[in-house]
């Protein structure tokens, strides 16, 4: 009895904690956080050298959806580059678990391992356990595109038909 008095009790805690995701209009974060490769990187200066940032959340490399989500910016990657996409994965993985995810994969983007949790929280993720698989669209320093519920095999379709029906 006291088990199931429990769990709704659990799960009030989650939602309490939960932020508010960025939504479209937003100025996008400029935080810095650290590559699969130890190096830092500047979202701020990401977004001014590319037409538009795609970043990525996932909870954790090597695990199905998050594989799948990788694999499908992977596989569109040369048509998101032709439409002046950078692509930019997070999660709370370290940057050597990150390195091993993307030598794996041949991610041919770049992953950052945002162990502090720091992209997360400048994103409106709660940062409690682990990322939420969302996406986010950059261009100018705005957001433009925000999948809050999170794709999987579908992510790079879902941002090549929006590029469809947005860009002139």
């Amino acid at each position: 009895m006291k088990r199931i008095l429990l769990v709704p009790l659990f799960l009030s805690m989650f939602s309490f904690l939960s932020a508010s995701s960025l939504n479209v209009g937003a100025d996008a974060p400029a935080v810095t956080a650290t590559t699969e490769t130890g190096a830092e990187l500047n979202l701020a200066d990401a977004y001014k050298q590319n037409t538009y940032t795609l970043v990525y959340f996932y909870p954790k490399a090597f695990t199905g959806g998050c594989t799948a989500q990788g694999c499908s910016l992977r596989d569109a990657y040369e048509k998101l580059s032709t439409q002046g996409v950078a692509v930019i994965g997070v999660s709370t993985d370290s940057a050597e678990t990150q390195k091993k995810f993307k030598d794996a994969e041949r991610f041919p983007f770049t992953l950052l391992a945002d162990t502090d949790k720091k992209v997360m929280k400048a994103f409106g993720q709660s940062g409690i356990l682990f990322a939420s698989r969302q996406a986010y669209l950059i261009k100018d320093g705005k957001i433009v595109y925000a999948d809050h519920k999170g794709s999987t095999a579908k992510q790079a379709q879902d941002i090549l038909d929006w590029l469809a029906q947005h860009q002139k």
